[in-house]
């Protein structure tokens, strides 16, 4: 496995790798990997010839009071996870050639997909994440880049950038991977206290208790917020910033529960933000 932070050295293997007519294959992380990633990693390496992860911690995509400075950063460990999956590049560029001094080109996303849900509580965030996936995709050249279900938005968000942009790598999108008690795998789970991990399966229990409701033919979306609410309230400790059932394709909320659906949610437990979703 090659271990890369020189952005033209990237560049110059992944054209290599084109020239002999190999697929590439692209995981974009921020580190501190954890099940979720790997299971991104293993399609890569199913699907493709060539496989690419990158870590890069990305500051434009944290808010001034977000948690960049204490999130989780283990670049030893990351490493030794991705040799074992087989990764053949990790690419782990510095702040400083991602972001050069004077550096003002952004990519930026308008309408509903990134003024809604996320896009209401994390201002500019969205922006912070099409501009770096951009640079990284322009970078690697992949064929395909692997993202999962946990991040709906961001995943529909990057699609359309990468349809109107005429970006060509085709986007994957894969399930959730969650621990047994059902809390979705996060890099910021670490953060959770015993007390609060315990807590935080409520998240995915009350949407599964929704999901339930909907096929026994519940169809009022606020009936359906109101009761997931009532089972996170319950629990104590969390500060709920969204409950939404929406359209998945374009995240706007529906007035009636018909067809294929998502259920939503963003929570605070302590200083610890989880998020959460489910298609029904």
């Amino acid at each position: 496995m090659e271990i890369i932070k020189d952005i033209a050295l990237m560049r110059t293997r992944c054209r290599e790798r084109k020239l002999k007519g190999d697929k590439i294959g692209f995981v974009p992380t921020m580190g501190a990997l954890h099940k979720g990633h790997l299971s991104l990693i293993k399609r890569a390496r199913e699907d493709c010839d060539f496989t690419v992860v990158s870590i890069f911690v990305n500051p434009t995509q944290f808010g001034p009071e977000e948690d960049f400075k204490r999130y989780p950063r283990n670049l030893s460990e990351d490493l030794r996870l991705c040799e074992e999956e087989g990764v053949d590049v990790v690419f782990a560029p510095l702040k400083e050639s991602m972001y050069p001094d004077g550096f003002s080109t952004w990519v930026e996303v308008k309408g509903m997909l990134t003024e809604t849900l996320e896009g209401t509580f994390r201002p500019g965030h969205f922006k912070g994440v099409t501009t770096v996936l951009t640079k990284l995709f322009n970078i690697v050249l992949p064929d395909y880049s692997y993202f999962g279900e946990k991040d709906y938005q961001q995943a529909m968000v990057v699609k359309k950038m990468v349809q109107e942009l005429n970006i060509d790598t085709e986007i994957i999108l894969l399930p959730t991977v969650r621990e047994r008690d059902g809390l979705a795998c996060s890099s910021r789970n670490s953060y959770l206290s015993p007390e609060e991990r315990k807590k935080a399966a409520v998240l995915y229990n009350s949407l599964l208790k929704a999901k339930q409701e909907v096929e026994r033919g519940e169809k009022d979306p606020s009936i359906i917020t109101s009761l997931i609410r009532h089972l996170i309230e319950k629990e104590g400790s969390f500060k709920i910033d969204y409950v939404a059932v929406v359209n998945p394709d374009t995240l706007e909320p529906v007035d009636r529960i018909r067809g294929k659906t998502l259920i939503t949610i963003a929570a605070w437990i302590g200083g610890t933000r989880l998020i959460d979703n489910i298609l029904i």
